[in-house]
């Protein structure tokens, strides 16, 4: 456009030449322009004169005695420019910027007249401005700013109140569907000139969506149900709550062949390797090699457990019996959950296998009704396994101490499974002849185990039944003798408490004594709370951030940008109050509802065996 504003210059003491006081940028393109020959070297330059003495005030003056253009006045020039004709390119070349940035001044440009003023008088900040952008409609615009209390009128909020009734393109079902192939079907999308990346991309049909989900969701359902299920729903989400509240089909499991044997053998081992190499790296608090080693281990544990699950399947007169949901997961990828059992299915199927066993009323509760859809443990190290069993094992232990005839039911147990079954190998500890082994090992397993509530409500209780009784053996054995039975079995009780050992050796064990914990209904969340220093510490940022889609999914972005350090202690104070267990207790809740399940059909049996009699 050439030279827009003249030069400011001073006599040289040559008296033939000219300095420059104000402009020097303005000289170095001329220059510029010259050694291009765009401009001859003889170019007239308009120039002011000023005096030597007035020099340095000129220089200050011009270049500090200014007020720059308002951001308001760019966008609105910026409009004005496309109004006139410009293409968006050439404006973009002209102030060598990208196209994107233009066109993002453009849509500044284009919000209320309102804002914009208040932008002007410093009522709204460019961020908040740049969120209202998102949509063209001023009034839209107005009411989501002035119609929000201020501390609801941060860049984010007002973003999520002008997009309220659309779905972001990084939802589940957006991944499912694929953007592509919903814009193909029709549906609008809005896009947020200000996001980075891939973010800011809006459904706006949701409607349209939902269809779509469902469609695709139904044609995956029909591929499932001609696997010989009895019925097959489609839902776009299913929550473990909703899960709970069917009962799971038994499976068959078969011998795996030498191949799949040796397989297996060799998977445990390197999960053995893995886990010890992991233990070392927590202590180091070497956190980029235990984040490593983690996930190699979940990878072995993935193989492993797909090895398992191929030995695994469902009986043909199970399957005419169960159904199974057709769902998505978080990242929008297609789940089936097989096996699934309402109680009138789950009661009839009980009454049948009764049937076909003669009548024999023999329980079938060994282990059989093991499901591929009921909560896998998370991927641990053995020595979280270990401590955490040990904390089930306390809880075991004080639940077994309130509950007598549960003690005595199992004393009983061991007594009939030595003595008149001859199994040998469950030897149980009395007086008569028997050992009675305390365990004492759970300190060592879990260092936080003397202050857990469990370990600390036995200690009282065992205080308190051991005061007043005799320390010699003649003594105590006439003592006892002379209680009521009640108390005796109360006594029994404890005594009995103190010998339960269900801690594992390994994380891909089954937690032992699922009978017992049904009988005494353990509920681990009575006795024991995931905190930092007990669980968190010690499993994968992947892991726990998993943890908290499960308890505070709102939060869960936010803790994904965080340090491990940062993450965990966020996870312990999310978690207090929401009844969360990890996978390993609630894989051992599943096992105990599928005994409780054979417990209820003992009605319907009794009716078959009154009927056959």
């Amino acid at each position: 456009m050439g030279l827009l504003q003249n030069l400011t210059v001073i006599q040289a003491r040559d008296g033939e030449h000219y300095d420059v006081v104000a402009g020097g940028r303005r000289l170095a393109a001329l220059k510029l322009l010259s050694k291009t020959r765009r401009i001859p070297k003889d170019w007239e330059v308009p120039c002011l004169l000023v005096a030597d003495a007035n020099a340095r005030t000129v220089s200050l003056t011009e270049n500090v005695q200014r007020e720059a253009m308002h951001p308001a006045d760019q966008f609105e020039a910026f409009a004005a420019l496309v109004a006139e004709g410009r293409p968006i390119e050439d404006i973009a070349a002209d102030f060598s910027v990208t196209p994107l940035v233009v066109q993002r001044r453009l849509k500044l440009a284009n919000v209320s007249p309102r804002l914009l003023a208040d932008y002007r008088a410093d009522a709204v900040n460019l961020d908040q401005l740049m969120a209202l952008a998102i949509t063209d409609d001023h009034a839209a615009q107005e009411a989501a700013f002035y119609e929000a209390p201020e501390w609801q009128r941060s860049p984010h909020a007002l973003r999520d109140r002008l997009t309220e009734r659309e779905i972001d393109a990084s939802h589940a079902l957006v991944r499912f569907v694929g953007l592509d192939a919903y814009e193909a079907a029709g549906g609008g999308i809005r896009r947020d000139l200000f996001a980075e990346g891939d973010s800011g991309v809006y459904v706006t049909d949701a409607a349209l969506l939902g269809t779509l989900v469902r469609e695709k969701l139904d044609s995956h359902a029909v591929t499932v149900k001609a696997e010989g299920w009895a019925w097959v729903d489609a839902t776009p989400a299913a929550t473990y709550a909703d899960l709970q509240t069917f009962q799971r089909a038994p499976r068959e499991r078969r011998n795996p062949t030498k191949r799949e044997s040796d397989r297996m053998e060799k998977l445990e081992a390197k999960m053995q390797t893995i886990g010890e190499a992991l233990d070392m790296a927590l202590e180091e608090d070497d956190e980029e090699k235990a984040d490593a080693l983690q996930e190699e281990g979940d990878r072995v544990g993935q193989q492993l457990q797909a090895l398992e699950d191929r030995l695994l399947d469902y009986a043909p007169n199970v399957k005419a019996a169960a159904g199974a949901i057709v769902t998505l997961d978080r990242q929008g990828q297609i789940v089936a959950h097989r096996g699934l059992m309402r109680d009138a299915e789950a009661r009839a199927l009980r009454t049948l296998e009764r049937l076909r066993q003669g009548f024999s009323g023999e329980d079938d509760t060994d282990g059989d009704g093991a499901d591929d859809d009921q909560p896998k443990p998370a991927s641990m190290s053995d020595r979280l396994a270990q401590r955490l069993s040990a904390h089930r094992t306390a809880a075991l232990q004080i639940e077994l101490a309130r509950h007598p005839q549960t003690a005595l039911a199992a004393v009983v147990h061991g007594m009939v499974r030595t003595v008149l079954q001859r199994d040998r190998y469950h030897r149980d500890g009395l007086p008569l002849d028997m050992r009675v082994t305390v365990q004492d090992r759970l300190e060592s397993m879990a260092p936080d185990w003397p202050e857990s509530p469990a370990a600390v409500a036995l200690a009282e209780l065992r205080k308190a039944v051991g005061e007043s009784l005799p320390q010699d053996s003649a003594g105590l054995f006439a003592v006892l003798l002379a209680r009521p039975q009640d108390e005796l079995v109360r006594l029994l009780a404890v005594c009995a408490a103190v010998t339960v050992d269900a801690v594992t050796p390994r994380a891909t064990s089954l937690q032992p004594g699922a009978e017992l914990a049904q009988a005494v209904g353990l509920d681990m969340a009575a006795w024991w709370q995931p905190t930092a220093e007990g669980y968190f510490k010690h499993v994968s940022k992947a892991v726990i951030l998993d943890a908290v889609g499960e308890f505070a999914p709102e939060q869960l972005s936010r803790l994904a940008k965080l340090k491990k350090a940062d993450i965990v202690s966020e996870a312990e104070r999310l978690v207090a109050g929401t009844g969360w267990m990890p996978a390993v207790f609630r894989a051992q809740a599943s096992q105990d509802a599928a005994i409780e399940t054979e417990a209820d059909t003992d009605e319907a049996v009794d009716v078959v065996d009154v009927v056959a009699a």
